[in-house]
C-alpha cells in the first residue's frame, strides 16, 4: 500500500460522503477499528455512510481502488470480524459502518419487514410491539444492540429456541463480479427495474411494490423439529452449516448487504418463568430431552449459566447488570459507545495504566448495592448449574407438571419466579460476556489473557459439561460457562493464568473442544478467532469470485483470514 494510493482512496471518498463522515484519524477511528472482545487493526479511513446510495458509491470506490472494505453495523467485535486484524493486510482498509441507515418497512400487514443495512433488533422490536408481534430475536447472548442484518450475515441463533438461527434468502446485496465491478444483486422480492442507484434509492425511501413471492424463505421454517431430534450426531445450529447458507445468510463480510427482507413472529399470550437448580449436569440433561422429544410445546428460551459465571457476572457484571436493570437494553447501545469514548481518552493520558476505564467504574460500582432477589441468591449459594427456563401459553401448565413431579428439593428445585425475580436472572446472565471481559482487565496480575470459545455440541450429547485433563486446568485461572441449553450451543470463557502461552492454551482448549464433537464457531461466526471451513470458503467464491470483498481468502500467510 502506497502513502498515494491511500490519499486518493480518501479524496474520493470525502468527495462521495463528504468529510465529515469520513475519518481518517487514528483517535477518529479508534471506537470503529477497535471490537469489544477482540480485535484491532489500522484503516485508511472508517466511513460512515448515510443512505444505501451512499454505501453503493463507498463499494464503487472501494472496488476501483482496489481497497479491502469492513462492513459493520453495531462492532461487537465478538471474534474480530467486524474490525480490522491487527497483522495488517497488503491493500487499504476501509471500515464501512451502516448505523446510520436505520430504516425499517413493515410488510405483508407486519408478518415481514424490510430492513436497511443499520436497523437493529430494538428498532424493529419497537416497530412490531404495537402489531402483537416480535422479531426472530430480541437480545443477544453476549451482546447488546445487534442490528438485524449482523444476524443474518453471521447466522446468528440468539436465545429463542423455536425460531433457530436468523435466515433470510431474500436480500438486497452487492458482489464484485470476475471483472473487477460491483454487481447488485435483487433477491429482496420488490418490483423496481432500474438502475443500482435508483433501486436503491426506493427500497430506503419504501417506494416500491412486492414482486411475486417466489418461494424464497424469510426465516427458517424447519428448526423446531430439527432441535428436537435428540439423536442425531450433529449440532442443531453452527455457522459453517450448509443447510442455512444462502446468500447473504451466512455470508460473514463476503457480500455487502444493503438489505434483508426477515419474518416477524406472533407475540405469545402469556409467558412464566421457571427458574431450576442442579447439583448433577444429567438433572438438566434429562430435563432437555423430555420436554424436547416429550412436550407438545417448546420452551421460549432456556438459558444456562454455571455458579462460577454466576458469581462473576455478579461482582464484575454489576454496573451492566444496574445499567440494564435501570435503563432498560435500549440505552445499552449508548452506553457503550460512551465507554469507548472514555476509553480512548483515558488511553491518551500519560499517567494512566492499561485498564484504567474499568478499574474507575468497578470501584464505584463495589460501592452500590446489588439486590439480587433472595431466592436467586439462595439457589447461587445451594447449585452449580443453573438454567432459566421460559414458557409460553400452553406450555406453561406442560412444564408446571414435569417439574413438580421431576424434583426432590436436594439434588435439584425450581421455583415459578415472579416477573422481578425472572427479569433479574435473564438481565444477570447476559451481563456475563462483559463480566469476563472486566475480571480479566482488573486481574492483569493473575490473568495473562482471555480465551473465549464459542460452541455447538451434537444434539445427541448427554455429557454436556466440560471436564478438562488437569494439564489444561493449571493454565487457567477461572472458566466461566453460559449458553442456550436446548440448542446446545454454549459459550465458554477461560481467564488464563499470568506467564501462559495464551495462544498456546487457546489451540489446546480448541482441540480438546473439537475432540468432544463441538463445531466452532456456533454463532459468532468467522473472524480473525476461527479459520473458516474450505466449504464455506468455497461456497462464497461463487458470489465473489475476485475476493475482493474478503481479504483472506487465497492468502496462505492468513490462516483465519475470512473476516
Amino acid at each position: 500500500m502506497t502513502t498515494h494510493t491511500s490519499s486518493r482512496l480518501v479524496a474520493r471518498l470525502r468527495d462521495a460522503l463528504g468529510p465529515r463522515h469520513v475519518l481518517t484519524t487514528p483517535a477518529a477511528m479508534r471506537r470503529w477499528c477497535t471490537g469489544y472482545r477482540i480485535g484491532r487493526g489500522e484503516a485508511a479511513a472508517v466511513v460512515r455512510p448515510g443512505s444505501l446510495v451512499e454505501m453503493w458509491r463507498v463499494l464503487e470506490i472501494c472496488a476501483a481502488e482496489n481497497a479491502v472494505l469492513i462492513a459493520q453495523a453495531a462492532n461487537t467485535g465478538l471474534t474480530g470480524g467486524s474490525t480490522p486484524a491487527e497483522q495488517g493486510y497488503d491493500r487499504p482498509v476501509v471500515v464501512m459502518n451502516t448505523l446510520r441507515i436505520d430504516g425499517i418497512h413493515l410488510v405483508a400487514g407486519g408478518a415481514q419487514a424490510i430492513c436497511l443495512a443499520g436497523s437493529t433488533l430494538f428498532d424493529l422490536e419497537r416497530r412490531l410491539q404495537p402489531l402483537g408481534r416480535q422479531p426472530h430475536s430480541v437480545i443477544g447472548s453476549s451482546c447488546i444492540g445487534a442490528s438485524v442484518v449482523g444476524g443474518i450475515c453471521n447466522n446468528s441463533g440468539g436465545t429463542l429456541i423455536r425460531r433457530g438461527p436468523a435466515y433470510t434468502e431474500s436480500a438486497l446485496f452487492g458482489v464484485i463480479d470476475a471483472d473487477g465491478r460491483p454487481r447488485l444483486v435483487n433477491h429482496l422480492g420488490v418490483a423496481v427495474d432500474a438502475s443500482p442507484e435508483t433501486l436503491l434509492s426506493a427500497v430506503e425511501s419504501g417506494d416500491f411494490t412486492l414482486a411475486a413471492d417466489a418461494g424464497r424463505a424469510c426465516s427458517d421454517p424447519d428448526y423446531q423439529t430439527h432441535v428436537r431430534d435428540c439423536a442425531a450426531p450433529t449440532p442443531a445450529r453452527f455457522n459453517a452449516d450448509p443447510r442455512r447458507l444462502f446468500e447473504a445468510a451466512g455470508s460473514a463480510g463476503h457480500v455487502v448487504v444493503f438489505a434483508v427482507r426477515v419474518d416477524t413472529f406472533p407475540a405469545d399470550r402469556e409467558t412464566r418463568t421457571f427458574y431450576i437448580g442442579a447439583a448433577d449436569p444429567q438433572i438438566l440433561t434429562r430435563l432437555r430431552r423430555t420436554i424436547l422429544t416429550d412436550f407438545a410445546a417448546l420452551p421460549v428460551e432456556a438459558e444456562y449459566l454455571h455458579r462460577d459465571a454466576f458469581r462473576i457476572a455478579e461482582r464484575y457484571g454489576r454496573d451492566t447488570y444496574l445499567a440494564v436493570r435501570h435503563l432498560g437494553t435500549r440505552r445499552m447501545p449508548l452506553l457503550f459507545a460512551t465507554r469507548t469514548r472514555m476509553e480512548n481518552l483515558l488511553g491518551r493520558l500519560p499517567f494512566t495504566r492499561p485498564g484504567a476505564f474499568d478499574r474507575i467504574v468497578q470501584a464505584v460500582v463495589d460501592r452500590v448495592p446489588l439486590a439480587l432477589p433472595p431466592r436467586l441468591r439462595g439457589f447461587r449459594d445451594r447449585f452449580d448449574h443453573h438454567l432459566i427456563l421460559r414458557m409460553a401459553d400452553d406450555g406453561i401448565a406442560e412444564a408446571r407438571r414435569w417439574l413438580d413431579a421431576a424434583f426432590d428439593g436436594v439434588d435439584g428445585a425450581f421455583f415459578e419466579a415472579t416477573p422481578d425475580e425472572a427479569a433479574a436472572a435473564l438481565q444477570l446472565r447476559f451481563c456475563v460476556a462483559s463480566a469476563a471481559i472486566r475480571m480479566q482487565a482488573l486481574g492483569a496480575e493473575r490473568a495473562g489473557g482471555l480465551v473465549a470459545l464459542d460452541l455447538a455440541l451434537p444434539r445427541d450429547t448427554t455429557e454436556w459439561f466440560e471436564r478438562l485433563p488437569a494439564e489444561l486446568e493449571e493454565k487457567l485461572v477461572a472458566k466461566v460457562y453460559y449458553g442456550h441449553f436446548f440448542c446446545q450451543v454454549f459459550h465458554h470463557d477461560y481467564l488464563v493464568r499470568a506467564g501462559e502461552d495464551v495462544h498456546a492454551v487457546e489451540a489446546a482448549l480448541l482441540a480438546h473442544t473439537r475432540a468432544r464433537g463441538a463445531h466452532c464457531p456456533a454463532e459468532h461466526n468467522f473472524g480473525h478467532h476461527y479459520p473458516a471451513p474450505e466449504a464455506v470458503l468455497a461456497h462464497y467464491r461463487a458470489l465473489d469470485p475476485t475476493n475482493a470483498l474478503n481479504p483472506g481468502i487465497g492468502q496462505a500467510s492468513r490462516a483465519a483470514g475470512w473476516r
